[in-house]
């Protein structure tokens, strides 16, 4: 009976270390998504002003949580402020963020023009994307790291067998490959993103 506990509770060492394992590499996952989310196209993508906040009654708040912002056509983004003294901060706050798009206003609504992207800005954008996708896959590697450090120590302190541990291992390093292979998939999916004319 106490060899079933003993090996029930081993198994739940393992799960836990996956699960907190994996916890954290979604969270990279999801990191890298907003950051590529960010990387103009030639599109209009609302996403696009996700990293631009507003001085609001003395509180930063991101436009679109003080604004409507919608999709108007292909390259058009429109912002309606649900406050009309808000239009004119919000267009300063977009001039001045470093995404270089120009707003265009007209009363109440201001326009977004995604301009077309050259052939050196789809080239730099490219490079941005595959270090965010590095950036992110160094992330993941850390995160195994530290999973395996924690199985090795479950195992010196004889919570684990060595058979365990190779187990243990085994599974963080799949559950790592599926990951790495994620920030693949992203990255490819924004690559043709970029190159699309």
């Amino acid at each position: 009976m106490a060899m079933k506990l003993a090996h029930w509770c081993t198994i739940d060492m393992i799960i836990e270390t996956e699960a907190e394992s994996k916890e954290q590499m979604q969270k990279t996952i999801s990191s890298l998504e907003k950051k590529l989310q960010r990387l103009r196209t030639g599109r209009a993508n609302p996403s696009l002003l996700d990293s631009i906040e507003v001085d609001y009654y003395g509180s930063i708040t991101p436009i679109s949580q003080m604004s409507n912002i919608s999709i108007e056509d292909a390259r058009t983004l429109s912002i309606v402020p649900w406050e009309k003294d808000q239009v004119q901060s919000i267009e300063r706050a977009i001039q001045s963020s470093d995404i270089g798009l120009q707003p265009a206003t007209s009363g109440d609504v201001i326009r977004v023009i995604i301009p077309e992207l050259t052939e050196e800005t789809r080239k730099d954008l490219i490079k941005v994307a595959k270090s965010e996708a590095e950036n992110s896959k160094v992330s993941i590697r850390n995160q195994r790291r530290d999973a395996n450090g924690m199985l090795k120590e479950f195992c010196n302190e004889k919570e684990i067998s060595q058979d365990d541990l190779r187990r243990g291992e085994e599974i963080i390093q799949k559950l790592t490959d599926e990951f790495i292979e994620k920030i693949d998939v992203l990255l490819d999916k924004k690559e043709k993103d970029l190159l699309e004319i």
